[in-house]
């Protein structure tokens, strides 16, 4: 947070980082895609970013990511010969723009490589086959059956996972298929991560009653939320069912969890860097006028957010 609220939050640029490309005094979140539904790279998209969902969490060295968009691919290049022992990515869902880029995930070419893969089973379908299907020959030259890395596949569908010295929880939120958000307890931080959800949708029965107030209870005292916002108050209308959320939606849940800081996530693919500042100021005079202290800012791409350790 700011120096008014918490002064062991800082937003760095990326020339700022550590030299091995993270700080690893604390807990450090890194954006590699903020984009939703296809990258839209380009000078009107430079500032906040062009590649689809990805998401770094470093906590003393121990690196989790979250999602794999083409974002991970400059991510596996920034891992290069710095790899750890073994790589964790968490999955939301399996919609395109949250795994096209895996098969560019340098990582995923490497003998050394140990890569683990969690996420929701899709009714039938478990991990490893969803997977394997995008890398068959239809869609991608290089068959899943030449990946030089040794993979791992587990399910996560509810419930929690522990992986080094973090707590990973879950939660199913609505969007269409089975997706899910993720809240991480490290270092005595709560960093939370749902990337697709339409917070206003009434059309996700399957997602069970008392959704309001689960999402609230999930995202409660969160150090830092990643929530999509891609759509204005304007736009919503025309994209009902859709499963996403807007600007408005995301702060007010933010509010309503008493979160300390809020990204505004998963941009629109047709919005400038121009309409998100525009937008994301008009979030922040809202914020100062009734939230206490939160901080709203826009998910950039390469910026890192260290936050020292709490005991």
């Amino acid at each position: 947070m700011d120096s008014a609220t918490d002064n062991a939050f800082q937003s760095r640029a990326p020339d700022s980082a550590s030299p091995d490309g993270m700080n690893v005094d604390g807990v450090t979140v890194r954006c590699w895609g903020t984009r939703g539904s296809i990258p839209s790279p380009g000078p009107k998209t430079v500032q906040f970013g062009g590649n689809t969902t990805c998401v770094e969490l470093d906590a003393g060295g121990q690196r989790v990511v979250f999602d794999a968009g083409s974002g991970i691919r400059p991510l596996g290049l920034d891992i290069g010969e710095h790899a750890p022992d073994a790589i964790s990515i968490f999955l939301t869902h399996f919609h395109w723009d949250h795994i096209q880029g895996f098969p560019f995930f340098a990582p995923l070419h490497s003998p050394e490589g140990r890569i683990r893969v969690i996420g929701p089973k899709q009714k039938d379908i478990d991990v490893q086959n969803l997977f394997a299907g995008q890398l068959g020959p239809i869609y991608f030259p290089v068959p899943f059956s030449l990946v030089a890395a040794k993979m791992d596949f587990e399910h996560l569908n509810e419930g929690e996972y522990e992986t080094g010295n973090a707590l990973i929880e879950v939660m199913r939120v609505r969007h269409p298929s089975f997706v899910i958000g993720y809240r991480i307890t490290v270092a005595g931080r709560v960093i939370c991560f749902i990337p697709d959800n339409e917070l206003d949708g009434d059309m996700y029965g399957e997602v069970g009653p008392g959704f309001e107030k689960r999402i609230i209870d999930f995202v409660g005292d969160a150090d830092l939320l990643i929530h999509d916002s891609m759509y204005t108050e304007e736009e919503y209308p025309r994209h009902v069912g859709w499963g996403h959320s807007t600007f408005e939606q995301a702060l007010r849940l933010a509010e309503d969890g008493g979160v300390k800081r809020l990204l505004f996530f998963h941009h629109d693919p047709t919005r400038t860097d121009y309409e998100l500042e525009a937008i994301i100021a008009k979030m922040r005079e809202r914020a100062d006028r009734t939230a206490n202290g939160l901080v709203v800012e826009g998910a950039m791409e390469g910026v890192d957010y260290t936050m020292e350790d709490r005991p």
